[in-house]
């Protein structure tokens, strides 16, 4: 009876899975899935492991032997081979999900099951605990079914010796079969799997035997292989893949899934801790491919990147080197107009970005006057020269026959996230105004800021390369008080003369709008509003400066108005950015207010006199935000005064807190001055100390109950939804570091002052 329940493998069409249409083979893959889950069940396995033979001969090793499909899709459609059959990370094919759930890939997911199968599974209830281990230590005994039958049964197909297209079919099965048997490998001696691949794998890289079908799933199955492939084998593994990581096209093949796979499995071996001998050879091999093929210059990119994050620590020496070579790659490749970029140079930037950050964190530890550190920056400046090219290319060149904004309103939006890493990269450490020169800084910084006025991909990661550069532009703004930074640059006559968009006002712009946007970005923005109105260049230009704080104020309100209801994280950036433009322009903020709310100044003064006591939750984590709290509400209540409103509530309030600002200020500064203590005094004991407070921790640590648990999860999630508090990964946007402008100490001494006239003028009330 069993024999009749599994003819099924002797039907012939099973066999035939190239003339199978995608719904049937979607059967088949169904097929192979359900006797999948049939194994991982004791009766199950009994069934089917009588017919394992059958099974492997007959259904599985078919739907694995290279078909006349396969050959089409290579020569017609390669990236369609590769993301069925090969596929990579450094590939973001693209198609239904449901197109992977081939016959082939179902096939080789139950050859896995199989080949570690040592006998049927074991339900825990069934057993007693001495039987289950009995179990056990049978097993670890036992032979599995991959050295049974698996691998036996693959080693009666020989490496082909011909072009035969037999052998060479039948071959192409025996090293999809090898990818899927890691799970069983890594059981292995080492010696057993350098001895497989040694034999079976390396072979088909001699120049006589090279077979592009072979060498393409060669790559790939040792790529999948990485993990568990012995160390001294890595060497002869990857000298392999770098033989055929530039194989070229022939008149009959496209060698395109070679190169692939090869990049792909060098990528992996890196990701697996091997770190080639030489690294120079391999970064400028990977370089000189970049052209303007887009299949192969994407798949050098993402590899090129690997390598940078990988081996970050062998690669920066050699950073001057290639980023010369991969920008000049990368500008014959930018479109002449200003339409979208090619997806290649989007790359390309993306892979600049991860250099810039790789040659940063390689920055040597010590003092400025070090040599190797005035070796780092020489160096660095060619790599912020070659940075600079390519942003002129990029912004400049294709907009060379217009003026003004015409030219600036054309530019092209993409990868504005990595050219902004690029161009803080440019900016940070110049040092010498010639250098701002050379670097034509403030011509980028106009066409950078252009392009962010119009900003409106907000995404989290993306815009933080953003803020990080606004930073770097304020920064050198006031070094060297930079040419239309405030002002634009008048346009040549005969059109109107009407300064263009200063660079300011372009980031204004953008400040403006990330007020309305998610929380990270919501702190961001309050920490550019307190920098952008101090620029040091505003002193004939207070026009400029009245506008941005007016629009900050009115976008920071508008948004405080969206979360007044309930006190929340973002009350704090909201109220500390409208401060900031108070203190500047008080009675035009004061109107802003007033317009956009019903006594809406005195909403935002009992708010801001609000997050200074203890009944608010996210409580000043700064010295700078306390202070700046304080110097407003002393503004606040000296303007209270001189209108004769001493009786208010808002006053009432406002000194209140801003008594409470005072004594809070004093104690972050000694508890600042006993943390400098304590750190100098720890070094000696700082194992003794650590363990005693673990101990003392875990003694006060109260478990949490799975109904606290969950409630606290929703309340997480539903205040995540609303936009009310920032992720976990953003909560260092909370912690500013606010430019005051003044000392402040001075506004506190005031207090003196404002506590006498209280005293006179309100207490008897």
């Amino acid at each position: 009876m069993k024999e009749k329940k599994f003819q099924i493998f002797d039907i012939p069409w099973i066999i035939l899975v190239q003339k199978l249409d995608f719904l049937s083979e979607r059967i088949v893959s169904l097929a192979f899935d359900v006797i999948s889950r049939v194994l991982e069940t004791g009766p199950g396995w009994r069934l089917v492991s009588s017919h394992f033979s059958t099974l492997l001969d007959s259904a599985i090793f078919p739907t694995l032997i290279m078909n006349e499909k396969d050959i089409a899709e290579w020569e017609e459609d390669a990236e369609e081979y590769m993301r069925k059959n090969l596929p990579s990370e450094l590939e973001e094919f693209s198609g239904w999900r449901e197109d992977l759930f081939t016959a082939r890939k179902s096939s080789l997911n139950l050859l896995g099951i199989i080949s570690i199968s040592k006998g049927p599974p074991v339900l825990a209830s069934s057993v007693s605990s001495k039987r289950k281990k009995g179990e056990r230590n049978k097993r670890k005994d036992c032979s599995s079914i991959g050295e049974l039958l698996v691998l036996p049964y693959l080693s009666k197909f020989p490496i082909p010796v011909n072009s035969s297209s037999k052998a060479i079919n039948e071959y192409f099965g025996v090293l999809m079969a090898y990818s899927s048997l890691l799970d069983f490998l890594k059981e292995q001696k080492p010696g057993f799997i350098a001895t497989l691949i040694r034999t079976r794998v390396l072979p088909l890289y001699k120049e006589s035997l090279c077979q592009p079908y072979l060498i393409a799933s060669a790559n790939w199955v040792l790529g999948e292989l990485s993990p568990c492939i012995p160390e001294e084998m890595n060497a002869d593994i990857y000298a392999s893949l770098l033989k055929v990581l530039t194989m070229p096209d022939t008149d009959k093949f496209s060698c395109f899934p070679v190169r692939t796979s090869s990049a792909g499995a060098i990528a992996k071996l890196v990701e697996n801790d091997y770190m080639p001998p030489e690294w120079l050879p391999l970064l400028q091999m990977v370089v000189g491919r970049i052209s303007d093929d887009e299949e192969d210059t994407s798949v050098y990119l993402q590899l090129l990147g690997t390598l940078v994050e990988i081996g970050s620590e062998n690669v920066a020496p050699y950073i001057p080197d290639i980023v010369p070579l991969l920008v000049r790659a990368i500008s014959r490749c930018i479109p002449p107009s200003p339409d979208p970029w090619p997806q290649m140079v989007e790359r390309g930037f993306a892979t600049l970005a991860l250099v810039a950050q790789c040659w940063e964190d390689s920055a040597p530890e010590g003092s400025e006057e070090n040599e190797s550190y005035v070796a780092w920056v020489s160096r660095r400046t060619t790599i912020a020269k070659a940075f600079s090219d390519l942003l002129q290319r990029a912004w400049f060149k294709p907009f060379q026959s217009m003026d003004g904004e015409a030219a600036l309103s054309k530019m092209s939006p993409s990868c504005v996230d990595d050219s902004s890493t690029l161009l803080g990269f440019i900016i940070q450490y110049i040092a010498d105004s010639n250098i701002v020169l050379q670097l034509k800084i403030s011509e980028l910084l106009v066409a950078w800021s252009n392009l962010i006025a119009d900003w409106n991909a907000w995404e989290e990661m993306e815009d933080l390369s953003i803020f990080k550069c606004i930073k770097e532009a304020v920064s050198l703004n006031n070094k060297f008080a930079l040419k239309n930074f405030v002002v634009g640059q008048l346009p040549s006559p005969p059109a109107p003369p009407v300064p263009q968009r200063s660079i300011i006002e372009g980031i204004g712009l953008f400040v403006t709008e990330a007020f309305s946007q998610y929380p990270s970005a919501v702190w961001r923005a309050s920490s550019c509003v307190h920098m952008l109105l101090h620029v040091t260049s505003y002193s004939l230009e207070q026009d400029v400066k009245k506008s941005l704080a007016f629009s900050f104020s009115k976008a920071a309100f508008s948004r405080f108005r969206e979360t007044k209801s309930k006190p929340c994280s973002l009350w704090k950036p909201l109220l500390l950015g409208i401060s900031s433009c108070y203190l500047h322009f008080p009675d035009g903020v004061e109107k802003i207010l007033e317009t956009l709310e019903h006594e809406g100044f005195t909403v935002w003064v009992s708010a801001l006199a609000f997050i200074l006591t203890d009944k608010f939750e996210h409580k000043m984590s700064t010295e700078s935000e306390i202070k700046l709290t304080g110097m407003t509400l002393v503004k606040v209540i000296e303007r209270l005064l001189t209108e004769g409103k001493q009786r208010s509530t808002s006053l009432h309030d406002c000194f209140t807190s801003l008594i409470e600002a005072s004594i809070r200020a004093k104690e972050m500064q000694v508890e600042e001055e006993e943390e400098d203590e304590e750190d100098e005094g720890e070094d000696d004991n700082d194992e003794d100390s650590e363990d005693d407070d673990e101990e003392d921790s875990e003694d006060d640590e109260i478990e949490e109950t799975e109904e606290e648990f969950l409630e606290r999860c929703a309340k997480v999630a539903t205040a995540l939804e609303n936009g009310t508090i920032v992720e976990e990964g953003d909560l260092e946007d909370q912690e500013q570091d606010i430019d005051l402008g003044i000392d402040c100490q001075c506004s506190f001494l005031i207090l003196n002052f404002f506590r006498s006239i209280w005293k006179r003028g309100c207490l008897g009330h």
